[in-house]
Order: structure tokens, then C-alpha cells, then sequence
């Protein structure tokens, strides 16, 4: 009796669907995202979010590039220290809003073709993807 047990809970384990593979949801994201709004607030300034490379973000800020580690399993995702070159600009405090918005991120979604990057204290990033 144990033996046809074991045998049907194996068949029955073989037979369960699984969840969708975490690659397809990492390939809807893997492209280039340009923030266009940060907090429910227009973001006029130039910002991008490269998705592409499994492991590492980059982009563009304001006035200078970018890059960070990523992390977590979807829909999770952090960024690790966020790197800049180091560029003087008029939108110094445009970066800055947006590269410590992005050390703030924890989660990912797709709304309506736009990624939306959600963190603690109600921080949202609102991304469209570029042309």
C-alpha cells in the first residue's frame, strides 16, 4: 500500500502545472524604460532604466550614466549601490530625486505597457518604454 502511494502522489506531483517560468517575465522587461513620472509627478528631466543585462541595471540620470547590481526574484526587485559618473549639470537635484528613488525600489510590475518600480513610503516610478 505504501508503494502505490508514494507511486500516485509522484504521478500526481508530475501532473500538477507549473508556476510560469520567471524568464518570461524577465524578458517583458529586459529593454530600455524612460522615467516619466516619480511620485504621481511628471518627471520632465531625462532618466532611462536599462533592463536587458539579467544581473546588472544601468541607464542614463539626468546628467550623467548609471549602473547597479540587481537583485531580488520577481516580482522583487532591488538595485545594489547605484554607481554614476560624476558630471556637473543644471539637473543635479533632478539626479539625485531620481538615483535615490531607485535605491528605494523593492517591487516590479507592468501596468498598461508602462513598468512601474514601487518601493517603501509609497515611492512609484513610472517608466514607458523608449522608442
Amino acid at each position: 500500500m505504501n508503494r502505490l502511494a508514494a507511486l500516485a502522489l509522484i504521478c500526481l506531483a508530475a501532473c500538477t502545472p507549473e508556476d510560469p517560468p520567471q524568464s518570461l517575465a524577465a524578458e517583458a522587461l529586459a529593454k530600455e524604460w524612460r522615467l516619466v513620472s516619480l511620485n504621481g509627478s511628471a518627471f520632465t528631466a531625462q532618466a532611462t532604466l536599462d533592463l536587458r543585462d539579467p544581473e546588472q541595471a544601468s541607464g542614463q540620470a539626468p546628467c550623467n550614466r548609471w549602473f547597479a547590481a540587481r537583485g531580488g526574484v520577481l516580482p522583487a526587485l532591488t538595485f545594489g549601490p547605484v554607481g554614476a559618473t560624476r558630471m556637473a549639470c543644471p539637473d543635479l537635484q533632478a539626479e539625485t530625486t531620481y538615483l535615490t528613488a531607485l535605491s528605494q525600489v523593492a517591487a516590479v510590475a507592468l501596468a498598461d505597457g508602462n513598468l512601474v518600480l514601487t518601493g517603501a513610503d509609497g515611492m512609484r516610478m513610472e517608466f514607458a518604454p523608449t522608442p
